[in-house]
């Protein structure tokens, strides 16, 4: 197969929204913090290292940002365990088109590696991928593409023979920075807003190999 496909992984393959926004939650009563109007929508996509000081105003001493982002990620780990959580319609089908045509896969996710491979697991979906390049493999998150280029370089493909699927903002941009064809998965955002990407659909398995493989075949 000439191209590849990076899978975002919050509000692509999974929805973990309601576990993380109790996580900030849980994190903001247990240090006394306010969580400010519209955080999470501005949030989506970034690290917590970025969140913390621009989004929250938290903090701006590094430290304190990585004590309180790893202890925010224990939580929504915590919370996962107890709750359960499901990959998103269409997901495991589009998993399969792909597999059966030979198309590689790989996670491209800012979010931390530890839970990633909590979930993964839990919704049975490992096999179906490669690799996982996490937010622990980038020293930059997204908008920048480093997170996606580690990706492309995994999958040995060039980043203008990859595919990346995302639902955030700045994961769109992050892959057009990094000259990759995007398909857009408007869970997180509507459909009118997602309009830069190359493809929009609300669930993956609107999508068929063909028609992704002339879009790469663009170039």
């Amino acid at each position: 197969m000439s191209w590849g496909a990076i899978f975002d992984w919050d509000g692509v393959i999974i929805d973990s929204s309601e576990q993380h926004r109790k996580s900030w939650e849980q994190l903001a009563a247990e240090d006394g913090r306010t969580l400010p109007d519209g955080y999470f929508k501005n949030s989506f996509g970034m690290k917590n290292e970025r969140i913390i000081p621009e989004i929250l105003n938290w903090e701006h001493e590094p430290e304190t940002i990585r004590r309180m982002a790893d202890r925010k990620e224990a939580l929504y780990r915590q919370i996962v365990r107890e709750d359960g959580i499901e990959a998103l319609p269409g997901v495991r089908a589009w998993l399969e088109q792909l597999r059966q045509a030979g198309v590689p896969c790989v996670i491209g996710s800012s979010t931390c590696r530890e839970n990633i491979e909590c979930v993964i697991d839990v919704i049975g979906l490992r096999d179906f991928f490669a690799d996982i390049v996490s937010g622990d493999d980038a020293t930059h998150g997204k908008p920048h593409p480093a997170i996606f280029l580690v990706a492309a370089k995994r999958l040995g493909l060039p980043p203008e023979h990859t595919v990346v699927f995302e639902d955030a903002l700045v994961g769109i941009e992050a892959a057009r920075r990094g000259g990759m064809k995007v398909v857009a998965v408007a869970s997180t955002n509507p459909p009118e807003q997602l309009q830069h990407a190359d493809r929009v659909v609300r669930r993956l398995d609107e999508l068929t190999v063909d028609d992704l493989e002339t879009l790469t075949d663009d170039e």
